[in-house]
């Protein structure tokens, strides 16, 4: 007789979407987690610059959406962006309540940083360990709701019967053993997919399970041609320098020492959005004004108190990962691949093509960030949308009287693993996956070409062929992480084919996606979504229009 574990809400990711979502459903219901890290090892931890809110009686909810809006090339789509902003500020002063310390400005009040892209200094911040403070925040209200967790668990699949999601498949990582775990509704909370790059911001964590789990259950990726590159990060490790930086009054400087954004955005400067800031050092790299291959983030003028008050941990990484000290030198700093736009279709309200099966966080497409996201949005995302699946799938379940599972979904997870750990020779993991991510950063980065994302597609699909003989060394059961490597390569091949394929399609440049064929944005023929659905040759692409209420396209 097949085991299963049974729960009312199951949330598969433990960040800051993940966390926040079990909070608000939590009363009255049998809610879990499952993840891969333990909760306080989620991505969202790293987050450093901070979140936007516009709790200034000088600011309005309407010019966060606008800047919103416009920020995204104005493919977001402006009811979940209204959403978003309107919201928002709610959701901070809640944070607040719960326990999170944030900086404070003179007059005690939540302290706020300007932020690229944005028309008021709306980034509320905790120092430039904004997502730690967050993140522990959450936890503390998830140990008081008593939420169960299923600490080092690694989710294979979703269970879909009649196009209604019962539950998933998961691992024991500690002993190696596959679970059906039973739930009337299943949220995603699962984070990017940034290590399709082989040089990302993001953690080795980041390998985008919960899109591709999706993807192969039939829900539609959106927008997965829209890929971040964050214009300051460290050359070797792709660690994050965070925007606050430039925030507090940073300089981006090329080696002839000029302040060369003057040129491109006499403005803005340095707080242009992150897209176009991209470009730009990528430009002065390879027109010969780079050091090294990087550009330089100078930060001398903001004196020691302020960079030890409010960059402290900057400084520290600029230390011990580059040698040097940003009270007395530069930093070098390149774009770095750091976020994805794109991911599960949802609505305003997180609410899939699946019944029961609902997505928030990194791994959805609301679609508030549409072509590119402003900084401090994501952790707002988070928040704001992590609550309203919470909120929304609670509803949901009441109206669920019981679910029954059948044996099929744990058997066919079951000859799958066993299949990887049956072959006694073929590829390896490792070289696979640095293979993809050299096609992607060579290919698919800040400036695209078809001809060389064709080379990339081409190389993927054999890629794909041949992670059929990948070979596992390890065939023990107890923490296999071999297995668990396996198991995300293909979760990378997956997306990476999505990204490819969108990408080639879009003949336009817009936000993040920058064509040197077709360098101008076309909102006759391109202001629509992507979706992309899973076929066995590959994506099929759909196209779907873009939500507009009072922000019509602009220049």
């Amino acid at each position: 007789m097949m085991e299963v574990r049974t729960h009312d809400i199951l949330i598969v990711g433990a960040g800051l979407a993940g966390m926040r979502a079990a909070v608000a459903a939590a009363p009255g219901l049998d809610v879990a987690i499952v993840s891969k890290v333990h909760p306080l090892r989620s991505h969202s931890v790293a987050a450093q610059g901070g979140i936007n809110a516009a709790i200034s009686p000088k600011d309005s909810w309407e010019a966060h959406a606008f800047d919103t809006a416009k920020g995204s090339g104005y493919l977001g789509d402006q009811d979940a962006i209204e959403v978003m902003c309107q919201e928002g500020p709610a959701d901070i002063l809640e944070l607040e309540r719960l326990g999170a310390i944030f900086s404070r400005n003179e007059q005690g009040e939540i302290a706020q940083r300007p932020f690229g892209g944005a028309g008021y200094p709306r980034t509320c911040y905790a120092a430039d360990r904004t997502g730690h403070a967050l993140l522990h925040a959450m936890y503390e209200q998830l140990l008081k709701k008593g939420v169960f967790v299923y600490e080092e668990w690694y989710v294979l699949s979703l269970i879909v019967e009649d196009r209604i999601c019962k539950g998933v498949i998961a691992m024991d990582v500690l002993r190696g053993e596959l679970h059906a775990i039973e739930a009337k509704t299943v949220i995603f909370a699962t984070g990017g997919y940034g290590r399709v790059y082989s040089s990302s911001t993001n953690a080795v964590i980041n390998t985008g399970d919960g899109m591709s789990m999706a993807y192969r259950a039939g829900v539609p990726l959106m927008d997965m041609e829209f890929v971040q590159f964050h214009p300051t990060t460290l050359r070797e490790t792709g660690i994050l320098i965070t925007e606050g930086a430039r925030g507090e009054g940073g300089y981006l400087l090329n080696t002839l020492g000029d302040r060369f954004m003057s040129r491109y955005d006499p403005q803005k400067m340095e707080l242009a959005t992150r897209d176009f800031i991209s470009r730009c050092e990528q430009q002065e790299i390879e027109e010969g004004r780079g050091v090294n291959g990087c550009v330089l983030l100078d930060l001398r003028h903001l004196g020691k108190k302020k960079i030890m008050e409010r960059l402290p941990q900057i400084r520290q990484l600029a230390i011990s990962f580059v040698g040097v000290d940003p009270i007395e030198s530069p930093i070098p700093v390149r774009p770095g691949a750091h976020y994805s736009m794109g991911g599960i279709r949802t609505n305003a309200w997180c609410e899939t093509e699946l019944a029961g099966f609902y997505a928030a966080g990194e791994c959805a497409c609301v679609s508030v960030h549409g072509a590119n996201r402003l900084g401090g949005n994501s952790l707002l995302e988070t928040i704001v949308f992590g609550r309203r699946a919470g909120i929304r799938a609670s509803e949901y379940v009441r109206t669920v009287k019981s679910v029954t599972l059948s044996s099929a979904p744990l058997q066919a997870e079951r000859k799958k693993v066993e299949r990887l750990l049956k072959h006694k020779n073929g590829e390896r993991i490792g070289p696979l996956r640095e293979e993809l991510g050299a096609a992607m950063t060579d290919h698919l980065g800040i400036f695209r070409k078809r001809e060389r994302m064709e080379q990339a597609l081409r190389r993927i699909r054999d890629l794909r062929q041949r992670y059929e003989n990948v070979y596992l060394e390890d065939r023990g059961k107890i923490f296999n992480t071999e297995l668990t490597n396996a198991l995300e390569l293909g979760s990378l091949i997956d997306l990476a084919e999505t990204i490819v394929i969108g990408a080639i399609a879009r003949e336009e440049s817009r936000g993040s996606h920058f064509r040197t064929e077709f360098p101008n944005r076309n909102d006759a023929g391109w202001l629509k979504h992507t979706l992309a659905y899973c076929t066995e040759s590959g994506p099929r692409l759909e196209y779907a229009p873009v939500t507009i209420t009072r922000f019509p396209p602009a220049g």
